[in-house]
């Protein structure tokens, strides 16, 4: 049987070389966590930023939409007849050409009876 015999420097010295390169290795596995959790917080960053780009082309798009109604609700009496107001006024118009045809029509009885005499 051999017999190993470990003197306590020996012994100590073993043990700082084992936390050392427990140490580093730990150091090691950190460092590559954090970079891949800032290239995930760049991805975020940058798809928010994303986000935001279209969320502002959209409320462009909807300003315009706005504006667009606001102008044709501006227009619309402008270039547009309501239809009572339509009927209302052909009303208007044929009670006048009644009135009209009338007055013609008494015109020539009258003119027809002093003819007769």
């Amino acid at each position: 049987m051999n017999i190993v015999q470990v003197e306590l420097w020996q012994l100590v010295l073993l043990l700082i070389t084992f936390l050392g390169a427990a140490a580093g290795t730990g150091k090691l596995l950190l460092s590559q966590t954090q970079t891949h959790i800032e290239g995930q917080i760049g991805a975020l960053a940058e798809r928010l930023g994303s986000i935001e780009e279209a969320n502002l082309r959209e409320v462009g798009q909807w300003q315009r939409v706005e504006r667009e109604l606001m102008k044709l609700q501006a227009d619309l009496p402008l270039h547009y007849v309501r239809r009572e107001d339509y009927i209302r006024g052909q009303s208007v118009i044929e009670a006048k050409l009644d009135s009209l045809a009338l007055r013609i029509e008494n015109m020539q009885l009258r003119g027809g009876k002093h003819d007769a005499d």
